[in-house]
Order: C-alpha cells, then sequence, then structure tokens
C-alpha cells in the first residue's frame, strides 16, 4: 500500500494494553519510518510520552486518566472522562464542520471499554443495533479469512448475525479485494437443521437473503473451515469467536515452542532443523498471530481498531498498519455505502438492546 497524497491522521491511544507506552511508542516509531506520509495523534499522559514530544508528524494530546485492563465499563464511561482512550476516540469523531482531527483510531485497551466507549461517542450506522469486532485469520489458500464477532458481543439474535455477515462482506471486499464474498455461519455442523434456535433462524434469513441477491451465503460452515479458506467470511457470535481466536493464538505458540524445544534435543535435531530451516521459517511467519493484529470495530460512525492487549511493539505496529490501510481505502464510506444498500431490506433486532461485551484483552 503506497502513502496517498493527503495524509492519514491515526489515532493512538498510546496508555492502553498491558504495556502502555513501552509497546506503543517504539510501534508508533516504526510506523512512521515506513509510512513517510502518515500522521499520528500521541493520546496519553504528557510525561509518559515526553519522548515522542519532538518527533516529526506527531502531536501529543494530553489525557490525564487510564482505562485499566480490569475496568468495569460504567468506570470507563462514567468516572474516567479524561481517559486516553476515551480522548483518543473523540479524535475520530467529527466537529460541527463534519471535520474529524483522526481518520482512524488504534488502542490496545479493554475491549468493553474501549467498545463501549466507541458506541458512546461514535454512535452506530444506521441499520446496525450493534458494532462487531472483525479481523482476518489465516487460511490454506495463503490468504485470510474475515472472522467476526470476536468478542464485543456475547449474546446475538439471528438479525444481529445477518447484520455482521452484510459488514463482514463489506470488510473483506472493500480491504481485501474480495468482489463478492462467500459468508458462512459457524456451526457444528454444516447442515442446515443442526444447532441452536437462533442459529437455525440466522440460517434461514441469511439463505432468504442470498435468493434475493443480497448477499453471498455459503451455508453453516464448522470451525476447520475457517482456516481452510472454505469462505471469506465466517459469522458468529462474541462468545465463540473470542475463545475460537484466543485458543487459535494458543495453539500457534504451543506449535512454535514445540518446534523450537524438538529440533535442539540432538545434533541430528539440530542436522534436520538446519536443512528444513526455509520451511520452518516459512510456518513460523504463516502461524504468527501477531502479523495479524488489529481488529476493525464495524458498524460504528468512525474507524475504530483494537490491537491485543499483550501486543508487542510489532504486533501493534501491525494494527496501526490496518487502521492506516482501511483509511486510505476509504473503508468507513464504503462500508457505510454496501449496508445502506443491503440492510435496507434485511430484517432488524426487534430491540436494540445494548451490547453486553467482553472485557477480554
Amino acid at each position: 500500500m503506497t502513502d496517498t497524497q493527503r495524509p492519514m491522521r491515526i489515532s493512538v491511544d498510546c496508555m492502553g494494553g498491558d504495556h502502555g507506552p513501552s509497546v506503543t511508542l517504539p510501534a508508533c516509531q516504526a510506523f512512521l519510518a515506513r509510512h513517510p506520509a502518515a500522521q499520528l495523534l500521541l493520546v496519553g499522559q504528557p510525561e509518559a510520552l515526553a519522548r515522542a514530544a519532538d518527533w516529526p508528524r506527531c502531536r501529543i494530546v494530553a489525557a490525564s486518566e487510564v482505562v485499566e485492563m480490569d475496568d468495569p465499563i460504567e468506570i470507563a464511561l462514567r468516572r474516567k472522562r479524561d481517559s486516553s482512550m476515551r480522548i483518543a476516540l473523540h479524535q475520530v469523531k467529527p466537529d460541527a464542520g463534519g471535520v474529524a482531527a483522526a481518520d482512524a483510531c488504534v488502542s490496545a485497551g479493554n475491549t468493553g471499554a474501549l467498545m463501549a466507549l466507541a458506541r458512546y461517542i461514535l454512535k452506530t450506522i444506521d441499520g446496525i443495533d450493534r458494532p462487531a469486532i472483525a479481523s482476518g485469520l489465516p487460511n490454506a489458500h495463503d490468504t485470510t479469512t474475515t472472522v467476526l464477532d470476536l468478542g464485543a458481543n456475547v449474546d446475538c439474535s439471528a438479525e444481529h448475525l445477518v447484520q455482521f455477515a452484510v459488514m463482514g462482506s463489506a470488510l473483506a471486499s472493500t480491504v481485501f479485494d474480495k468482489a463478492d464474498p462467500t459468508v458462512g455461519l459457524l456451526n457444528i455442523g454444516e447442515e442446515a437443521i443442526k444447532g441452536s434456535d437462533t442459529i437455525k433462524r440466522a440460517g434461514e434469513l441469511l439463505r432468504a437473503a442470498a435468493a434475493a441477491g443480497q448477499i453471498n451465503f455459503y451455508g453453516n460452515v464448522e470451525g476447520n473451515d475457517i482456516f481452510k479458506g472454505t469462505t471469506d467470511v465466517v459469522v458468529c457470535d462474541g462468545f465463540v469467536g473470542n475463545v475460537m481466536l484466543k485458543t487459535t493464538e494458543g495453539l500457534a505458540s504451543m506449535l512454535s515452542n514445540f518446534i523450537k524445544q524438538e529440533f535442539t534435543r540432538t545434533p541430528y535435531a539440530k542436522l534436520a532443523a538446519l536443512i528444513a530451516l526455509p520451511v520452518l521459517k516459512h510456518f513460523k511467519k504463516r502461524a504468527d498471530h501477531r502479523r495479524y493484529n488489529g481488529a476493525a470495530l464495524l458498524g460504528l460512525r468512525g474507524l475504530v481498531f483494537k490491537s491485543h492487549g499483550s501486543a508487542d511493539a510489532y504486533a501493534f505496529e501491525q494494527a496501526l498498519n490496518r487502521a492506516y490501510d482501511a483509511a486510505a481505502h476509504g473503508l468507513l464510506d464504503r462500508v457505510h455505502d454496501r449496508i445502506s444498500a443491503t440492510l435496507s431490506a434485511l430484517p432488524t433486532a426487534a430491540v436494540a438492546a445494548p451490547a453486553p461485551a467482553t472485557t477480554a484483552a
């Protein structure tokens, strides 16, 4: 992705996550080196960001408070009104003249707090009851499968899952250049008769939408289909999605450590490792979950990206890259247009209740 003529400004919650400025600032510095036209708004406590005070193409935006990873959502919403997370999100909200200070926001902070604050400050797009967290996961075709929801909504209605399918299709078509992305509904089997009542109802609605030409619905898929790349988009509720994501990250780390241990046990193992080194390096790169860090909060009237709370500098830089690419592609407008065109004919939830959000990192 080449830099566009218009500078892209990204608002960064530098205090969020498990590590705060010790990770976010080096990531920002590396990101700026690779994107000479980008600009960053570094939000946080000035004393913690002092080393970045004279960085080119950066501006420090002061915030006196920090939303901790274990803070309840109510604390972030009602008490910490000058938190770095809140101020960073405000940079994406257009002013009275319709102009925002930043094109996108990135935070590694408390997921539940970020979703609640983003929803409160930015509001949702018309036709969307609940925003969802979406990200691309590696598949066997050496591309990515877009999966949502990854943790924003624990309990979802069938109508919510349909909305997620539309938003995921918009993301896949815009960022991953999928002209007519296929959508799979995550289930315990491929048969339409399987699954909970909610899943069965969602399947009915998606098949009806497909028959009307509003979405390219493949059908039910299982967990292994995500990594097979059976469909371009996979839809599930946030509880299932978050458990799947964390399990995947754990397995990738376990496999990497296992290979490292096994290939250093004996001289013969070391020789085998040397011969297999190119393949092992490629596998490690493909399986490294840090490469896929940076999930989009879809359905909001602003671009917001969530980094993993435990992200290191390399991983956080990937989240910045994703936010930059999304802004440069005009993702917000293109997603809004697709959702508006599609959802007008789709059912909405009977009651748009507040979304139960996770507090996962």
